[in-house]
């Protein structure tokens, strides 16, 4: 039987959740499977992704084909690297201790470059508001200094009214 490792749609509409399964090649999308080997959710940033890893790699080294997508997946979390590394161990290029240090250091590093690029991420977003706060405040002192100069000329203009208007009621009762 010739099996796929594959996605299974889930979730509601706008808004895929995928299983990731290995199922029949011949079984339809979203129906029959051997076995779930985990979920993917790519409407979270970044996509967040739950695996089991060591049946995953079973999967993989007994002949299950994945998708392009699932492929992708796998290479990101490291199953691809494990199974080269097990291709290495039966060649006798290296020890199992050796091969699962090696996988160590290459997950601390691909790890680290997802920290580098989230906090590079959210330090551009930081710095993003941080320049519409700035823009925004400048707006706001111009036009507060408008509505002061504005408040200013009509207290100046109902100070002359006034002034105007209580001159003539001083000269009219000198002119009486």
């Amino acid at each position: 039987m010739a099996t796929k490792i594959r996605l299974q749609r889930r979730g509601r509409k706008g808004y895929a959740f995928y299983s990731i399964v290995v199922a029949d090649a011949r079984a339809p999308r979203d129906g029959k499977f051997i076995e779930k080997v985990g979920t993917y959710n790519p409407n979270t940033n970044p996509s967040t992704v739950d695996l089991n890893f060591d049946r995953a790699l079973y999967w993989v080294e007994v002949g299950a084909q994945p998708t392009d997508t699932v492929r992708s997946i796998l290479r990101h979390e490291g199953v691809y690297m494990m199974k080269h590394l097990r291709g290495g161990i039966k060649k006798g290029a290296f020890d199992e201790a050796e091969a699962q240090k090696k996988f160590d250091v290459w997950k601390d590093a691909k790890v680290k470059g997802d920290e580098n690029v989230r906090a590079k991420d959210a330090k551009a977003k930081k710095d993003a508001y941080e320049k519409n706060l700035k823009a925004e405040k400048a707006v706001n002192e111009a036009i507060a200094k408008k509505v002061a100069e504005k408040k200013a000329a009509e207290a100046a203009a109902k100070a002359e009214a006034e002034a105007a208007a209580e001159a003539p009621a001083e000269e009219t009762p000198a002119e009486a």
